[in-house]
């Protein structure tokens, strides 16, 4: 049996992301592990600051959803939105097994390492249509810019095809 490649380090994402042209500034800051503390750390970075959830469904297929990091969702209204059966939070094992991420570190790049495409990447419709998104590089101590068509052509070079979708229609009822 041959054992899985080790993820990739946030060096070595940004070293992908420049050979792929895609410009890609990042800011070092302190641990960041709730939306709060990356405001507080990079919240002054123009741009939509995104943030992530690993979910699993009913029939255990993976779905990594990335939204505007203000934007409520009601976990069971997502799964008529994105195709899933009933969802709920992967665990921190399976985040580590599939993405090779720690809590805290969920990001769109984690399709980086994921090529055998069991997760699927879900972007926020709205978000997509902004001019410059915000999320961690494999690490919550980075915070690194980058224009959604650059994320798009990213996930191509990952063998990812991310299924974007109005995500406001999963809000909470007020």
């Amino acid at each position: 049996m041959t054992a899985a490649p080790a993820p990739c380090t946030p060096e070595q994402l940004l070293a992908r992301l420049r050979a792929l042209g895609i410009a890609a500034p990042t800011l070092d800051h302190p641990p960041a592990f709730t939306v709060a503390e990356a405001e507080r750390h990079a919240g002054h970075l123009p741009g939509v600051h995104v943030k992530n959830l690993f979910l699993c469904d009913a029939k255990k297929k993976m779905w990594l959803v990335s939204a505007p990091f203000d934007r409520a969702l009601d976990l069971k209204k997502l799964p008529d939105v994105i195709g899933s059966s009933r969802l709920s939070f992967g665990s921190a094992d399976r985040l580590r097994r599939t993405l090779g991420l720690e809590p805290g570190s969920v990001t769109p790049f984690a399709i980086v390492n994921d090529p055998g495409r069991t997760v699927t990447l879900v972007l926020d419709a709205w978000m997509m249509a902004q001019s410059m998104l915000n999320a961690h590089p494999l690490t919550n101590t980075m915070t690194t810019a980058i224009a959604p068509a650059d994320l798009m052509r990213f996930a191509a070079a990952c063998g990812h095809r991310p299924l974007i979708v109005d995500l406001a229609r999963a809000a909470p009822a007020c």
